[in-house]
């Protein structure tokens, strides 16, 4: 199941100071590595932005998303990180491997030398940088990132792997390409103007997303999604979003042939919503901060049998 979270530029439009800023940047980052989300993708919401932009908060967010003991090969001194230090610790479990031939924890490394026969050093956080050697087709250069499989530690047994890196994914992109991938699965914006969500709908909901995955959308202070889009808020709170609230399918999946009263991002998009969801129905404040929403609705979402 690929879990992916989409969050505005604007996500800290209403800080009063960059330290304030990272701080929230920091529970955000919190709440994808909570819930164990694949990706954390920052989309752009310019007109909704003041002081710090969608720069800011990806390289705040890929910083505290980078191991500790990576960061300072990884990252310059750098502006945006001014405040780093007052991050939360997002402590990530170690992926780890099954079966003889993959067992071991996945651990992030840097390339700090590439050497000949395909042999180069990499610090992955032990005591002292690895020798390596690269996988068949597998090129790599100085500064890189790479995914390093330990499977001992005493005495020391680790491999190079040609595989995405573990952790968070964190980067910059728009909403068309974010919902368009094949591995979106079920495609959630929330607000509070959206369907409620009850028991009932989450037992249906949740097994789509067990199955399939989910990519989930949340706004701004001050400034929702359907704000954000220029989406009717009739429409949201009619729950016209292309869903049979039977079975949690698309309308299109439950087999109308057509799913085109989803609430569309624009013209020009090619995907759209299945949901538009409220994950906290019975608010007891007026607002409801975006780090505060992610933790409610992923608590909700990621439930199992």
């Amino acid at each position: 199941m690929t879990v992916s979270i989409l969050v505005p530029s604007s996500l800290v439009r209403e800080a009063e100071d960059k330290r304030e800023a990272t701080r929230k940047l920091g529970y955000v980052a919190r709440a994808a590595t909570v819930f164990r989300a694949d990706r954390l993708l920052v989309f752009p919401d310019r007109d909704g932005e003041r002081r710090w932009g969608g720069g800011f908060v990806e390289t705040v967010l890929a910083y505290a998303a980078t191991p500790p003991y990576l960061r300072k090969e990884a990252w310059d001194t750098r502006d945006e990180l001014e405040y780093a230090g007052v991050l939360p610790p997002l402590r990530t479990v170690p992926r780890t491997g099954s079966g003889s031939n993959d067992s071991g924890s996945l651990r992030q490394g840097i390339v700090t030398e590439v050497g000949p026969e395909g042999r180069v050093r990499v610090n992955c956080g032990l005591q002292h940088p690895l020798s390596l050697l690269t996988p068949p087709g597998m090129e790599v250069e100085e500064g890189e990132r790479v995914t390093v499989r330990i499977s001992s530690r005493r005495p020391v047994r680790a491999k190079l792997e040609d595989r995405p890196l573990p952790g968070l994914d964190v980067g910059r992109t728009d909403l068309p390409a974010a919902l368009g991938r094949s591995d979106a699965g079920v495609r959630i914006a929330t607000s509070r103007l959206g369907e409620r969500l009850t028991i009932g709908r989450l037992e249906s909901l949740s097994a789509r997303i067990r199955r399939d995955g989910m990519t989930v959308a949340f706004g701004a202070p001050g400034r929702g999604l359907p704000e954000m889009l220029e989406v009717e808020v009739e429409r949201v709170a009619a729950g016209d979003d292309g869903t049979d609230p039977s079975d949690g399918r698309t309308r299109q999946d439950a087999g109308s042939g057509s799913s085109a009263d989803a609430v569309e991002l624009g013209s020009d998009a090619p995907d759209r919503f299945d949901l538009w969801l409220n994950t906290i129905p019975n608010q007891g404040s007026e607002t409801v901060r975006t780090e505060e929403a992610m933790f409610a609705s992923l608590a909700c979402l990621t439930l199992t049998e």
